[in-house]
């Protein structure tokens, strides 16, 4: 398996903001970027995979180490985390993520 994937992200930024992986497969993945996460001094990126239609029916989230250069101008780059260990505390992470979004929503409704 791969361990360095790069990405494209688009130079507009919409609504959404998507990157296009290229899978070890030959195939190309368009994933929604959700969130950008530090833990333990390394980055890690959310990505939700979606279908042809722009949609993502089955909740499933990819966790990749993210890196970006010095240079304004180098693209980011993704590995594939392999570390069980590592993979769960994004995972935490992104739970937590998860809880803060929600009770942000909550008390924004509330005002």
């Amino acid at each position: 398996m791969e361990k360095e994937k790069k990405i494209e992200i688009p130079e507009v930024q919409d609504e959404e903001m998507t990157v296009t992986l290229d899978l070890d497969d030959g195939t190309s993945v368009t994933c929604a970027i959700v969130t950008i996460l530090t833990v333990a001094q390394k980055d890690y990126i959310v990505l939700l995979p979606l279908e042809e239609d722009g949609e993502n029916r089955d909740g499933n989230v990819w966790f990749y180490r993210y890196y970006e250069g010095k240079d304004p101008n180098d693209e980011p780059r993704l590995e594939y985390i392999a570390d069980e260990e590592e993979y769960e505390a994004a995972a935490d992470a992104f739970d937590e993520y998860l809880d803060s979004v929600e009770f942000d929503e909550l008390v924004n409704a509330e005002d």
